[in-house]
């Protein structure tokens, strides 16, 4: 509960993904005094009205009317904020959102979604390599608080290998093999048609049986946003624990994925790699796996479980 009577400075943090807003609210010595959250908050996919909305509600519940005139500065990390139309629909979008809860910040920046991750770091880093794995999956160098350089975070279409839409992909197509006839049935595959269908049929289905099971799979897929198939990753997951060997060879891919994309930024023996998000964010499911293949980089791994502390030091750091 944030004190009316007692005028300290306040900061507004955001961590603005793909899922939703989250806001903090914070004192200046850092300390989390308010929270909220509305919305998914991608700069690039969501419509700038609803943006503008989820950003003030969320913002609106962190720091209510009554202390909205001590809020000195405010940084947002927006997952698709990276230079160009992201981050000018972002700062703009932050701008209408501020004015609304009249709230006249001394300072206000936009940061990408790794910016915020990186500074969530141990002791609020500069420099060093970060790696998100989620929904999506994109790994970055930062330098001087700014991602100078990144790998992957293409997308569905184009990358986010190792994901969890790209193993919600895989679970998919595994499904698919079976029932073609192409590929072994194993709890993973029982999983995906229970997630798709009613029923949970064995591997000793008729011919057309299958073929109705593998269109149902299909029409699935096909009818949801392409975004959606990452729903389906925890049933990867879960088989992967229950010892199905597709499930744990999926992993596996996924974790190597992940490790190349830190290999492609040059890592140097020491260097701090900040890693974040579902699926290697602190006991994340890929996060031992990860652990084994970038030991030999020689890194300082330290998993956070959001971008909450990274956008609050960012806006400290703006009040300095």
């Amino acid at each position: 509960m944030i004190s009316e009577s007692f005028e300290q400075p306040l900061v507004i943090g955001i961590d603005a993904g793909g899922t939703r807003v989250r806001a903090y609210c914070a004192d200046a010595r850092g300390r989390v005094v308010g929270m909220g959250d509305s919305g998914p908050g991608n700069a690039l996919s969501v419509p700038p009205a609803d943006l503008v909305r989820h950003l003030a509600q969320a913002m609106g519940t962190a720091a209510p009317e009554g202390v909205r005139s001590r809020v000195t500065a405010v940084a947002g990390g927006f997952a698709g904020a990276g230079p160009g139309r992201g981050r000018d629909t972002a700062a703009s979008c932050l701008a209408e959102a501020l004015e609304a809860l009249d709230i006249s910040a001394v300072a206000a920046e936009v940061y990408g979604d790794a910016d915020v991750a990186f500074a969530s770091g141990p002791g609020a880093p500069a420099d060093g390599l970060v790696l998100i794995a989620g929904t999506g999956a994109i790994a970055g160098r930062v330098v001087g608080r700014r991602c100078a350089q990144t790998v992957d975070g293409h997308g569905w279409l184009l990358g986010d290998k190792g994901s969890g839409f790209w193993l919600g992909r895989e679970a998919a197509r595994a499904a698919v093999l079976a029932l073609d006839g192409r590929g072994p049935w194993g709890p993973l595959v029982g999983s995906v048609l229970e997630q798709v269908t009613p029923e949970s049929p064995d591997a000793g289905l008729p011919l057309a049986e299958r073929t109705r099971l593998r269109d149902a799979i299909a029409d699935w897929a096909y009818s949801r946003p392409p975004v959606a198939l990452a729903r389906l990753s925890p049933l990867v997951v879960a088989a992967g624990a229950d010892g199905d060997p597709t499930a744990r060879s999926l992993l596996d891919r996924a974790a190597d994925e992940l490790a190349d994309k830190v290999g492609a930024l040059a890592p140097r023996s020491g260097e701090l790699l900040v890693t974040t998000g579902g699926l290697i964010g602190p006991e994340g499911p890929l996060a031992e796996r990860l652990a084994e293949r970038v030991r030999p980089m020689g890194l300082r791994v330290a998993a956070v479980r959001d971008g909450a502390a990274g956008a609050v030091a960012l806006a400290r750091l703006l009040t300095r």
